[in-house]
Parts: C-alpha cells; structure tokens; sequence
C-alpha cells in the first residue's frame, strides 16, 4: 500500500468528507527536518508490513503545501506539529501523534 500527497485545499477538503466513510490517516511531513524524514521511514516501514487496508494514507508536505497543513490543523482543532500523524474519522481527529512518537509500532498499535 502506498500514500498520496496532496497540495490543495479541494483535496484536504474531499479527505475530510470521506473521512465519515473511511479513515483517513495524514502524516504532515517537513523535507527540511531529520525528525520528520525519520517519521516518513516510520509511516513507510508501516505501508510496506500489512497496513490497515480500510484506511486511505495521505502525505502533505508542510513547507511546500503550507496553506493545506494550516486548514488540517484548523480544521481538526489540532495544534500543527511536524512531523505529525493524525487519523480522522467522521471529520475530526481520532488520534494524532509526533515527533518521535511516530513509529511503525505506535501506528500498528493504533490502526490495526
């Protein structure tokens, strides 16, 4: 299983509509930082196991896609962090983690 990226509004906002269907999981992901290159090998390590497959994977990178990372932590009433993982469903925040926090097993202990 895979991650899109997303670098707009229209598809942060069509996330967030499936969510009430599907769980959505977002990794908010800065190029810039070793942490959150870190976390993108945690969030992969996971994909590449047995994911959870009733659940869509998304990336944004928030230095590139700002305007999008802005609007997820408004609009899930999260405090932005990055790197940071955070799974909705029904249109909020179901659970969020960070830093280091996000690993392969913190994700397989939440998600499966």
């Amino acid at each position: 299983m895979q991650w899109n990226e997303i670098t707009t509004l229209e598809e942060w906002n069509a996330i967030l509509e499936k969510s009430s269907e599907r769980g959505q999981v977002i990794l908010k992901h800065s190029t810039t930082c070793p942490v959150s290159s870190n976390a993108l090998s945690e969030f992969e390590s996971y994909l590449k196991k047995t994911p959870n497959s009733d659940v869509d994977y998304t990336l944004v990178k928030v230095i590139e896609s700002r305007p999008v990372s802005n609007k997820i932590a408004e609009d899930l009433n999260v405090k932005h962090e990055s790197p940071q993982i955070i799974y909705v469903k029904d249109q909020a925040k179901y659970w969020t983690a960070s830093h280091w926090a996000v690993t392969s097993a913190h994700i397989t202990a939440v998600l499966d």
